[in-house]
């Protein structure tokens, strides 16, 4: 029970950060989506042999987390806690690709070595950005920007209250365990417990659901969502967008830590 709820403030907290009042989260949140999404598409799409190229992007995020205070310790645990998506999709590439493609010394790298370390650098790149981009965002910022952009409301709408409803599953998944804890005094009861209190879960989702809609049909809920806070699209946004994108491009075109490397070689030589 205790790590249920310590879950549930933990998915909490990304709603404190998104309410804070920095520069970043002023911005409208139209500006900050679609600067993230040029971010990860141009990301992955550098060949799959590609790391230090890379590198330069790290400026994005980092720029995020400081301006916007988003504390770095909590976007760590977060990716180490989705990390094994990562490492299973590219851990049995030096399996495949025994190709040696860089040499250090005696020592061979082949290219799945390094397409595995480019895979972790993406996964670092993109999926760090996109929880940056909800904690000086806020979920519901996201959702609002989406449907300005032109998503279809249903698919907005529906994002949102999964969102929503998803600290209602847990606030009742956390009372049955703790009920089941006080009646057999912390006792396990193995799978058999586990499958009585998934179904009893499922049959108290189901009750909450009904009560929640007819709730929404009696204030007139119409499947638009209101924001207290209209959003605004000004120059300042259109800075933030341009001036990120060119450095985008940029960093897509040419290979700053290569001509670096070359530079400082030419130099010690």
């Amino acid at each position: 029970m205790a790590k249920i709820d310590q879950h549930f403030f933990d998915i909490g907290y990304m709603d404190t950060l998104a309410s804070q009042q920095t520069p970043v989260h002023r911005l409208d949140p139209r500006a900050k989506l679609l600067t993230t999404l040029v971010f990860i598409t141009t990301v992955v799409s550098f060949d799959k042999y590609e790391i230090a190229a890379l590198i330069p992007f790290f400026i994005y995020p980092v720029f995020l987390c400081a301006v916007g205070n988003v504390p770095p310790v909590y976007l760590v645990k977060k990716l180490i806690l989705v990390s094994p998506f990562a490492v299973m999709i590219g851990i049995f590439n030096p399996l495949i690709d025994r190709e040696i493609l860089v040499r250090m010394g005696d020592l061979g790298i082949s290219g799945g070595w390094i397409s595995f370390a480019s895979i972790l650098v993406r996964f670092v790149l993109t999926v760090g950005a996109a929880l940056i981009l909800i904690a000086v965002t806020g979920f519901y910022g996201v959702c609002a920007a989406l449907e300005k952009l032109g998503t279809p409301r249903v698919f907005v709408v529906q994002l949102m209250f999964l969102y929503r409803y998803l600290f209602v599953l847990v606030d009742e998944a956390s009372r049955l365990v703790r009920a089941r804890s006080l009646r057999s005094f912390g006792a396990g009861g193995g799978f058999k417990a586990f499958g009585s209190l998934v179904g009893h879960l499922l049959l108290r989702t189901l009750d909450r659901a009904q009560r929640i809609y007819l709730a929404m049909c009696c204030r007139g809920f119409d499947g638009k969502i209101h924001v207290m806070k209209p959003l605004k699209f000004g120059p300042l946004e259109i800075g933030f967008i341009g001036g990120w994108l060119a450095f985008f491009l940029a960093m897509r075109l040419y290979n700053l830590p290569a001509a670096l490397g070359r530079a400082v070689t030419e130099l010690l030589i």
